[in-house]
């Protein structure tokens, strides 16, 4: 199936989560956020099976003053 990740699409399998995609792209789970069509989606639910066409932002944490 496609999603769309950070403007992107990609091919993913039916059954990836959101932590089986931060893992094929190689992107560390924390100091991050992850939205799914365009909500937030807390650490907890990221093992919920994405859809077909779901759009994922995935944005790192910035210090600064």
């Amino acid at each position: 199936m496609k999603v769309i990740v950070n403007d992107e699409e990609m091919q993913i399998d039916d059954q990836s989560t959101v932590t089986s995609l931060l893992e094929r792209l190689g992107i560390p789970d924390k100091g991050i956020a992850v939205a799914v069509d365009w909500s937030v989606l807390p650490r907890s639910d990221w093992y919920r099976t994405l859809s077909d066409g779901a759009r994922i932002e995935v944005v790192t944490a910035v210090q600064g003053g």
